[in-house]
């Protein structure tokens, strides 16, 4: 097979590839791929081919993907848990940051609950929540 049509398979399949997969792995062997046929339609051996081929690939690799990854990385990552800050929350085990107990249910989920002013909170009471702190609900007693 012509080494020219083995460097045009190469161009798509690591462009396929990349399109599949969005994790801007194989975009830096495209171009590599695409180098390497430049080499071979100017008449260079294989050798030199497969050469301009790793520096390429080498190239763009340590150049343009730590500034890709900064232009492409979430600024912030947005929870749904930010939804329910301001709900209430209905209180299944007292609240008592004394003694670091306390359960509430919002939305058919089970939260650990803390009192943001150290006030116990009853069971069966309703509570506002106030924030998220890791996997606990800060809240202060309804009514407040």
């Amino acid at each position: 097979m012509n080494l020219g049509v083995i460097w045009i398979i190469a161009i798509i399949v690591f462009a396929v590839l990349e399109a599949v997969t969005y994790q801007l792995i194989s975009t830096w062997f495209a171009i590599g791929s695409v180098g390497g046929l430049v080499a071979y339609l100017l008449g260079f051996d294989f050798n030199v081919q497969m050469t301009v081929f790793l520096a390429l690939s080498i190239i763009t690799l340590c150049c343009l993907r730590p500034l890709s990854v900064k232009k492409l990385k979430p600024k912030g990552l947005k929870t749904n848990t930010e939804n329910i800050i301001g709900k209430e929350v209905l209180i299944t085990e007292t609240v008592d940051n004394t003694k670091e107990c306390g359960k509430g249910k919002i939305g058919g989920m089970e939260w650990t609950v803390r009192s943001d002013d150290n006030s116990v909170i009853p069971e069966k009471q309703l509570a506002v929540i106030e924030k998220i702190e890791g996997v606990k609900l800060i809240v202060k007693p309804k009514g407040e």
